[in-house]
């Protein structure tokens, strides 16, 4: 999930979305940045509240440019993560890991930065190094809030800067799905068919918001979920799309065009 931009969720998405999680009772919930609309303390103690109802055992959770006060300019010069760390801890990188799944966060976002992101070099290669200690069992996720391939024009000015470097090498180190949010447009993109250079399967997958009124696009609040090991194939897993049902009041698979793909390791 993504982009829940704490501040301005709906009530009644969120309580769906806790019926979801309690139905299909997940691992692991992981949440890419925009976890607020104002980095307010208010607006973390929300969503730290809403994220412990979940009752999912484990979260791996990194900011988003609206995670840094925008308009207390001291607090963003001086202590850009005070209020996100003060919820959800000091770690801004943090790993996942299992016998079969590997996720390493990315903090994209940057003080200097109002809403673009960027990732370094040392990221880049850190990044890398870590998927290269994965074991052939573990499906291999890395996870940044800025997008690393869009699928429209009008959300190339929200690229994360480093992008084609990060895939190139990420790709070559082992990674399997890079996660992301930030343009709130959910879609399942395989970066093999669209990037030359890139040799193996590797797959872009982007959530629109989980909670926000801030609906972009032609999609309403809308979370993926990723089912990974399936029928004991190790690194073999299906995306789906659950977008939230105005008359139904519930989240609901996208049939039909919806997203869903299988993952050979």
């Amino acid at each position: 999930m993504s982009d829940p931009h704490f501040g301005t969720e709906r009530p009644a998405v969120a309580k769906a979305l806790e019926r979801l999680a309690q139905a299909q009772t997940p691992d692991l919930v992981i949440l890419s940045g925009d976890v607020t609309q104002r980095a307010r303390k208010t607006q973390f103690s929300a969503a730290l509240a809403f994220m412990n109802r979940l009752t999912i055992p484990a979260r791996l959770v990194i900011p988003g440019n609206h995670d840094i006060p925008l308009y207390d300019i001291a607090t963003r010069l001086l202590r850009p993560y005070w209020r996100y760390t003060q919820a959800f801890g000091p770690d801004l990188e943090p790993v996942h890991e299992c016998a079969d799944l590997l996720v390493i966060g990315v903090r994209t976002t940057r003080r200097y930065r109002h809403i673009e992101g960027e990732v370094s070099a040392a990221q880049i290669d850190r990044v890398a190094n870590r998927l290269k200690q994965a074991t052939s069992k573990q499906l291999r996720i890395v996870v940044t809030h800025q997008p690393v391939h869009v699928i429209k024009p009008v959300d190339e000015e929200h690229l994360l800067r480093g992008h084609e470097q990060a895939i190139a090498v990420w790709a070559q180190a082992g990674v399997d799905l890079i996660l992301g949010g930030h343009i709130h447009r959910p879609y399942l993109c395989a970066l093999h068919e669209r990037i030359a250079g890139v040799h193996r399967k590797v797959w872009a997958l982007q959530a629109g918001t989980a909670l926000s009124s801030r609906i972009r696009h032609d999609s309403n609040n809308s979370v993926n979920l990723i089912r990974h090991g399936i029928e004991g194939k190790p690194g073999h897993c299906v995306v789906e799309r659950w977008d939230y049902d105005e008359g139904a009041g519930n989240f609901k698979k996208v049939d039909g065009a919806a997203i869903r793909e299988n993952f050979p390791s």
